[in-house]
């Protein structure tokens, strides 16, 4: 039990991490136009993230628990080497200050360690191929939303006095705000939600785990699951919510730098547009059920707000970084997963 107890808690230190890693999506932006501190931006964006539950259905947790790697394979060890592998990519682009996925990155955890398991017939050819294909998608949305809602917006206000307009938008910006860290929420937290739904309730979970899912799951919960159902309790959801939450109160800054204005300068007109395509990208995907990255979403829309004004203003260079790491996230997070999980079997058995 004290394994699998472990594992958890890794599980949760990995959606600490992805609140941390990931607090720059729902902050820069309002930090960077100085709508608001970073130290009330945290805690406004720290409570819509935990509220998310209430709005989002678990179709982005399902996907992730039982449509990347087959759920009959899945033991402790495999989500060992994943959460290994999802942690540490997450640790060390933190410290580079580079906006990688946190979503991604987790997603290569479980392939790495889901072929060194089981070889490539442990995939689900489905949920894979569609999360790829975000990688692509997500960012364009991004841009193409962003840019649509700037055009709107500039040509609405473009005769407007520009301390009118600045004023308006410091408080419109709140609301859009609200609505991305809502969406990233709705989204970023179910991955590990699968995960650990995939830990307790998986084909090959062991009796070790009984304890712990009887003392998380409700009585209706484990009548479910007795009759062959894979759901995310309602526990578990808290559980999640509460520790990404926890992760973007804590900031990480070095992310907040890159994404507030190192790519562009963002006034509040622009920050408000970033984030309304955004959150409107991404209360798509988690309608859908795609574990979608919310850091290639805002990326992009911050670059297409940018080059509304002219494209010299976005500093295509960083832009470039930034997407070479999104590209290496998922096979650099797989290798170390399956090295992992490999050290794990080998070493403890």
């Amino acid at each position: 039990m004290a394994w699998i107890l472990f594992l958890i808690i890794l599980a949760l230190f990995f959606d600490y991490l992805n609140g941390f890693h990931d607090a720059a999506n729902s902050v820069a932006t309002v930090i960077s136009t100085r709508v608001l501190s970073p130290k009330i931006a945290v805690i406004w964006a720290a409570f819509f993230n935990f509220i998310a539950f209430l709005v989002f259905h678990t179709a982005v947790a399902l996907t992730v628990g039982s449509g990347i790697v087959h759920i009959d394979i899945v033991d402790a060890n495999l989500v060992f080497g994943a959460l290994m592998g999802a942690c540490a990519w997450n640790l060390l682009t933190w410290w580079l200050g580079l906006p990688s996925s946190s979503s991604h990155a987790l997603i290569g955890g479980l392939i790495g360690a889901g072929v060194v398991k089981g070889g490539l017939q442990a995939l689900v050819a489905g949920g894979i191929i569609k999360t790829v294909l975000f990688i692509f998608i997500s960012p364009l949305l991004g841009f193409l939303l962003a840019t649509l809602i700037g055009t709107l917006v500039f040509n609405a206000f473009r005769k407007v006095n520009p301390y009118k307009v600045d004023r308006i938008f410091r408080k419109a910006e709140l609301f859009s705000a609200a609505a991305y860290s809502l969406s990233y929420g709705g989204n970023d937290a179910q991955k590990t939600m699968g995960i650990i739904s995939m830990l307790l309730l998986g084909g090959m979970a062991s009796a070790q785990a009984a304890p712990i899912r009887d003392f998380l799951l409700s009585y209706d919960e484990l009548h479910q699951i007795a009759q062959g159902h894979f759901i995310i309790p309602l526990s578990v959801v808290l559980l999640c919510q509460g520790a990404i939450a926890l992760g973007t109160l804590s900031g990480g800054w070095r992310i907040v730098k890159t994404m507030g204005q190192k790519i562009t300068r963002l006034r509040p007109v622009d920050g408000f547009c970033a984030e309304s395509g955004s959150a409107i990208a991404i209360l798509t995907a988690s309608f859908l059920g795609v574990p979608v990255s919310t850091t290639h979403t805002i990326t992009g829309a911050i670059v297409g707000v940018g080059s509304l004004r002219r494209l010299s203003s976005v500093r295509w260079g960083v832009a470039n970084r930034i997407v070479w790491a999104w590209f290496i996230t998922i096979p650099a997070s797989a290798l170390i997963a399956a090295v992992s999980y490999w050290l794990k079997v080998w070493i403890f058995g």
